[in-house]
């Protein structure tokens, strides 16, 4: 039996889950899994590591406003805003660090996001 958690998934209450949706699979490489429920959109990695579940948010719901970020492992960040550009989604400036390089976007529910080097960085 296992007995440390994993997140394999994260939950994210949006206004347009197929929006969202189309967004992740076009910026990110998810893909799209079957609809199962009416207001509850899957997508997930290619391979079914990690999946984001996109809820219809209700009309009081404040949007991007919670204390969650997506991060993104990119070992290229320049080459990645570059493309990324290219498709739409602008990042903001590449924050450089001892140990770390990231830079910051929002997606189209104002959830932030973040491409990220740390997991390549010696």
């Amino acid at each position: 039996m296992k007995t440390t958690p994993s997140v394999s998934r994260i939950l994210l209450y949006v206004r347009d889950p197929q929006k969202i949706a189309d967004f992740y699979v076009k910026h990110f490489a998810f893909v799209q899994k079957p609809q199962v429920h009416e207001d509850l959109i899957e997508v997930t990695l290619p391979g079914g590591a990690f999946s984001l579940l996109l809820h219809q948010a209700s009309k009081g719901h404040r949007l991007g406003q919670s204390c969650v970020k997506l991060v993104f492992d990119v070992e290229d960040i320049e080459a990645y805003k570059r493309e990324s550009e290219k498709k739409g989604l602008k990042f903001g400036v590449t924050y450089k660090g001892e140990g770390y390089e990231f830079a910051n976007a929002r997606d189209p529910a104002k959830n932030p996001i973040q491409i990220s080097r740390r997991a390549f960085l010696k």
